[in-house]
């Protein structure tokens, strides 16, 4: 085990519209922007930042490996904890969030429900359901 690799502090999502992918952020998941330019815009979660880079300029960033293109399919999915998956899935269809799936009771004990951002990375919400009894 390598230590000093257990805290993510920042998640780089190479998107390819910058503007709808700020707008997304903070109009439906309500961040705030701690930074921004013309390639580049910082929103903070409550325990990690979200660096929306222009895809454009994401090469020097992890070259030699390629950047991949947009429409590729899901590559990634990043999974919020909530109190109740009802209530979110409301509010996001409330703001024009198109889901992928759900919400549906999955057998590990979640109820959850998929939608993409304006690039396509999937995110999923997650409640914890109640044991069986």
């Amino acid at each position: 085990m390598i230590e000093g690799l257990e805290e993510l502090e920042v998640i780089t999502l190479f998107v390819e519209d910058l503007a709808a992918s700020k707008k997304f952020y903070t109009e439906v998941f309500g961040l705030g922007v701690l930074m921004q330019d013309e390639v580049s815009a910082l929103v903070r979660m409550s325990n990690l930042v979200l660096n929306l880079l222009q895809a454009t300029e994401a090469p020097t960033l992890v070259e030699p490996a390629a950047v991949g293109s947009a429409g590729r399919g899901a590559q990634l999915l990043l999974t919020i904890k909530v109190d109740d998956a009802n209530a979110v899935v409301a509010k996001l269809e409330a703001h024009g969030v198109k889901l992928l799936n759900g919400p549906v009771d999955r057998p590990w004990g979640r109820r959850t429900a998929a939608f993409a951002d304006p690039s396509g990375f999937v995110w999923e919400i997650a409640q914890e359901l109640p044991e069986a009894v």
